[in-house]
C-alpha cells in the first residue's frame, strides 16, 4: 500500500539500494570490502585540489572589502570626478575570462 502527500511516494526502495552509501561509507572509513581491496593508507590529494586549498585558505586571511579602496572610489563619487575606464574593464574582463577558460574546458563544457 502507498501513501502519497503532495505527490512524494514514501514506499521504501528497492533492497540493496543502500550498498552504494555503505560502499562509500567503507571507502571513507578505510574498511576492507570481501577481505581485500582498500587499505587505511590514508587520503591521496591531488595537486588541484591542493590549490584550491590554498587559494581557500588565501581567501579567509584576505579581508573581504578593502575599506582604503572603498573610501577612495566614494570620496571620488561624491566629488563627481570618478571616470569610469572602458578599456581598463573590458581588459580584466578578458584577463578573467582567459584564467577560467581552462576550468570550462575540464569540466566538458
Amino acid at each position: 500500500m502507498s501513501s502519497k502527500i503532495s505527490g512524494v511516494d514514501t514506499r521504501s526502495g528497492p533492497v540493496g539500494a543502500g550498498r552504494a552509501v555503505e560502499r562509500a561509507r567503507d571507502a571513507a572509513t578505510g574498511a576492507k570490502q570481501d577481505g581485500g581491496g582498500a587499505s587505511s593508507s590514508g587520503v591521496h590529494i591531488t595537486g588541484t585540489a591542493r590549490q584550491l586549498a590554498d587559494l581557500e585558505q588565501a581567501l579567509k586571511d584576505s579581508p573581504a572589502v578593502d575599506e582604503t579602496r572603498v573610501a577612495v572610489v566614494r570620496q571620488a563619487l561624491e566629488a563627481g570626478t570618478y571616470q569610469v575606464q572602458p578599456e581598463k574593464i573590458a581588459d580584466q574582463l578578458l584577463h578573467i575570462e582567459q584564467v577560467l577558460a581552462p576550468l570550462g574546458e575540464k569540466s566538458g563544457q
